[in-house]
């Protein structure tokens, strides 16, 4: 079992920064691919970036790309998400996701809110 708990989320202005972390513990991360995704009311969850173990390469919805960077330190068994140029529209609520082979595990979420 891997537990995810999610911090660093707020409100912030449009235009500001924010730097999301989500701990892990019960396991390594090592060997788990790490993402970030968030959700606002009445819409699915959606994608926002993954750090894949076995390259270490990560990727992004576009309507990130250049602004936000997935980063993971596993010394620490944690992983981040420094998100800059914040829009109104990134508000929602931000969820850690670690996955393998079968296991798939969800953090509790943090809200961000972007003010305009």
């Amino acid at each position: 079992q891997v537990q995810l708990v999610e911090s660093g989320g707020g409100l912030v202005q449009a235009g500001g920064s924010l730097r999301l972390s989500c701990a892990a513990s019960g396991r390594t991360i090592r060997t788990y691919a790490m993402g970030w995704f968030r959700q606002t009311p009445g819409k699915e969850r959606e994608f926002v970036a993954l750090s894949n173990w076995t390259s270490m390469s990560t990727s992004y919805a576009d309507s990130v790309k250049g602004r936000f960077t997935i980063s993971r330190d596993n010394a620490k068994n944690t992983v981040y998400l420094q998100m800059s140029s914040l829009k109104p529209e990134d508000t929602a609520v931000y969820y850690c996701n670690a996955v393998r082979l079968g296991d798939d595990y969800w953090g509790q979420g943090t809200q961000v809110t972007v003010s305009s």
